[in-house]
């Protein structure tokens, strides 16, 4: 079996655990194992339909536990966020503000932990929710981070986890069908794309199917504790 085959076994299963876990980071996880083997345009696409197939699976299976009740105001501007991100991908350099986004969610998610009772943003109600979500949008567009900004807007919120997660995965879910479309018009998407998400399809279910175990044990908390977490090892895996 070539090593290929391993090096996208071992990210589809880091994906799928970190995504069934905490409802988002599958972009990251994969990411941070598969470029070093593949080229960011071969690897991209593979990383968008590797994270879409995940978040089914998550929602499928959790879809009857989850609250979805703040979810359009994210999506509407979310939707308009990625053509606006892609488009400023030619304008401006991405990769210092991939290290500024980064390093901003390293000291939001470590700040935070360190935190006893950290602040709860009441104000704004759906208008900054939607402003959240093109804001996440636009990052998913130029830097394929759709789901750290929602994810961060809904620990502000100081939402329940069900709250929380029934915003951050639909939306992560949606901002990667419209990814994946415009990858494949732009034809990324190909048959070798297709061949490699084959290898990873198993290792995702089984990843997914652990990490929503792990999630259903954990209290508020402790997935509270984890997406900080989470968000702060985005952070450095940007920065690094």
């Amino acid at each position: 079996m070539p090593p290929e085959v391993y090096i996208l076994v071992l990210g589809a299963f880091l994906a799928a655990f970190v995504v069934g876990a905490a409802g988002f980071g599958d972009a990251l996880a994969a990411a941070a194992v598969w470029l070093h083997v593949f080229e960011p345009s071969v690897a991209a696409p593979l990383i968008v339909m590797t994270g879409l197939t995940i978040h089914v699976i998550a929602l499928a299976r959790l879809y009857k536990e989850l609250d979805f009740k703040f979810l359009v105001p994210f999506l509407g501007l979310g939707a308009l966020g990625v053509p606006i991100g892609t488009w400023l991908l030619s304008q401006i350099a991405a990769e210092p503000f991939r290290l500024a986004v980064g390093a901003l969610l390293f000291l939001y998610g470590a700040g935070l932990l360190a935190m006893r009772n950290p602040p709860v943003l009441k104000a704004g109600g759906k208008f900054l929710d939607a402003i959240a979500g093109g804001i996440g949008g636009v990052l998913g567009g130029l830097a394929g981070m759709s789901g750290a900004i929602p994810a961060v807007w809904c620990g502000l919120r100081g939402w329940p986890k069900q709250q929380a997660r029934g915003v951050a995965q639909p939306y992560i879910l949606a901002m990667h069908i419209l990814s994946l479309a415009s990858m494949a018009w732009a034809g990324l998407v190909t048959w070798e794309t297709a061949t490699r998400f084959l290898w990873g399809l198993p290792a995702i279910i089984v990843g997914t199917v652990i990490g929503i175990a792990l999630y259903r044990r954990l209290n508020e908390q402790l997935f509270r504790r984890l997406v900080l977490a989470m968000l702060a090892v985005s952070g450095l895996t940007l920065v690094i």
